[in-house]
C-alpha cells in the first residue's frame, strides 16, 4: 500500500540552539520511500543521523532569534507480512536471543517491567502461548485504560499509568512494553504516521518479539494495523521523541496528516479482529 505522510514543525528560537528531529520515514526492509522533501523556511544547514535501525535525525542548529519552520513531505510505500498464528505463537527462548534485542527485555526510563513483575505474572502468566500473552495484554490495557488527551505529560511512566488508569497512545505503548518485558517477552516502541487517525497525529504503539518476528500491536485500537508508517523503534519514548531541543525555544505548532496516495487500494487488517494472523512490518 501507497501513503502519503506530511509534517510541519514551528518553533520560536529565542538563543542559540540545536535541534534534532525524528520526523523522516525509517529506512527498513517493510516500507520503501518513493519520493520525500525536506524544507525550512531559512537557510540552515541539515545533517542527517541515521541508525543502525534505520532511524533517521535530522540535527541543525539556529543561531538567532527567529520563527523556524521545517516541513516533511514523503510518498512510502509499506510492505507487510502475515504470519499465521501456529507461526506466531512459539515464544523464543531466552537463551537463544540475540545480543540486539537483548536490551528491549530490560526496564527503560518509561517501561520499568522490574516493578510490574508480580502483576504481569499474576494477570497473564497463565496464558498459554507468547503471541496469546500479548494479545491478553492488549485485551486488558483496552478495557481497563481510559484513552484520554491531557490526561498524561511526557513525564508519565508505565507505573502512573497503570495506577492511574488513563493515558495516550504513548503511555497504552509504554504499559504494554512494560507488561510483556515483565514477563520474558522482548519489546520495542514503534512511533509513525498513521493513515485515518482522528485527530491526526504522530501514533505511538509496539512491537514484541516472538518466534525470531517482530509483531505488531496496538492496544488502543484507534487506527488500522496496517495503516503506519514507521519512524522509528527505541526502548521508550526517549529513544524516539518527536523533537529533542537544546536551547531556548518555544513549540508554535505542529501539523501530522497520513493519506492514502492517489489511486491506492487500502485493504485494512486489524490484529485484535483477525487473530489468527499477526503482522509484521519488517
Amino acid at each position: 500500500m501507497t501513503f502519503k505522510v506530511f509534517s510541519e514543525l514551528s518553533y520560536r528560537v529565542f538563543l542559540p540552539s540545536t535541534f534534532l528531529f525524528n520526523i523522516e520515514v525509517a529506512q527498513t526492509n517493510g516500507q520503501t520511500i518513493l519520493e520525500e522533501q525536506l524544507t525550512t523556511n531559512i537557510d540552515c544547514e541539515l545533517e542527517t543521523l541515521v541508525l543502525p535501525s534505520g532511524t533517521r535525525f535530522i540535527r541543525t542548529t539556529i543561531n538567532e532569534p527567529v520563527d523556524f519552520v521545517i516541513t516533511y513531505n514523503a510518498t512510502v510505500t509499506t510492505h507487510h507480512q502475515l504470519i499465521s498464528e501456529q507461526q506466531a505463537d512459539t515464544r523464543t527462548a531466552l537463551s537463544t536471543i540475540q545480543p540486539d534485542v537483548l536490551p528491549y527485555l530490560f526496564p527503560s526510563r518509561y517501561c520499568q517491567s522490574d516493578k510490574l513483575q508480580r502483576f504481569a505474572s499474576q494477570m497473564f502468566g497463565r496464558i498459554v502461548g507468547a503471541y496469546a500473552k500479548v494479545l491478553g495484554i492488549c485485551e486488558w490495557i483496552y478495557h481497563n485504560i481510559e484513552y484520554l488527551i491531557g490526561s498524561s505529560s511526557s513525564y508519565t511512566s508505565a507505573l502512573d499509568t497503570i495506577s492511574e488508569r488513563v493515558g495516550v497512545c504513548r503511555d497504552f505503548a509504554h504499559l504494554d512494553i512494560a507488561l510483556c518485558r515483565a514477563i520474558g517477552i522482548p519489546a520495542r516502541y514503534f512511533t509513525g504516521y498513521a493513515c485515518q487517525l482522528q485527530p491526526a497525529d504522530f501514533h505511538a504503539c509496539f512491537e514484541a518479539y516472538i518466534n525470531g518476528n517482530w509483531l505488531f500491536f496496538d492496544a488502543t485500537r484507534m487506527i488500522t494495523s496496517n495503516g503506519l508508517i514507521k519512524i522509528a523503534n527505541g526502548l521508550d519514548a526517549a529513544d524516539t521523541a518527536v523533537t529533542n531541543i537544546f536551547g531556548s525555544t518555544f513549540c508554535n505548532y505542529i501539523t501530522v496528516n497520513c493519506e492514502l496516495a492517489d489511486g491506492a487500494i487500502f485493504k485494512p487488517f486489524n490484529a485484535w479482529e483477525n487473530k489468527e494472523h499477526a503482522l509484521s512490518y519488517g
